[in-house]
């Protein structure tokens, strides 16, 4: 196996431990066993425990964005959001731990796994940002702030639906944080597109 090729298949089984427990439980010693390698490996790949911890959150957030590519074939502005939220919902649906793990790394003390969840959430937001004259928003200052607090708002009330999903359907979480994007577009100086 190529070392990179190695590099990842670590990466992938930390990101499969940390779907069923808390990051900070995901261990070298665990990772070695289900790899088959040596602890001494490992370190040949990653510097640290919190090395090997950043790496599966930036493998994360990589995922993630993947997964929710907006649809530009599409001629609706709300259709590409709709698309892109429902990919997003359940990518979290399927890796929820991993993903809670994730989003809370963004409160760390650590700037490094800070960045890691920042740079995740950078890239939401210009793609919102991105799309936004379709809602007829002006792309200002006032507006990626708003997008932002958006972005978090959606992040949220996910992970809060995934830990009582009895509160609404998956329907309604959609039709919830779909609609609540162009409010803020409304607020902020935009209009509400056509549906």
């Amino acid at each position: 196996m190529s070392p990179e090729a190695r590099r990842d298949q670590l990466i992938a089984l930390g990101m499969a431990m940390v779907d069923e427990k808390p990051l900070d439980q995901v261990t070298i010693d665990a990772i070695a066993e289900v790899a088959g390698v040596s602890r001494a490996l490992l370190f040949h790949y990653f510097a640290s425990k919190q090395d090997f911890h950043l790496a599966i959150l930036r493998a994360q957030g990589e995922q993630l964005i993947a997964c929710t590519t907006p649809d530009d074939s599409l001629d609706d502005p709300i259709a590409i959001l709709t698309s892109s939220l429902s990919a997003f919902v359940d990518y979290v649906s399927e890796h929820g731990g991993a993903y809670t793990a994730f989003l809370r790394g963004s409160s760390s003390a650590d700037p490094a796994v800070r960045e890691a969840a920042d740079a995740t959430r950078s890239v939401m937001v210009d793609r919102v940002l991105e799309h936004a004259p379709a809602f007829g928003l002006e792309v200002t200052p006032r507006a990626r702030v708003a997008v932002s607090g958006w972005v978090t708002f959606v992040e949220e009330v996910t992970i809060s639906w995934l830990t009582d999903p009895d509160v609404m359907t998956r329907d309604e979480l959609l039709d919830l944080i779909c609609n609540s994007l162009p409010a803020i577009a409304l607020s902020v100086g935009g209009a509400l597109p056509e549906r």
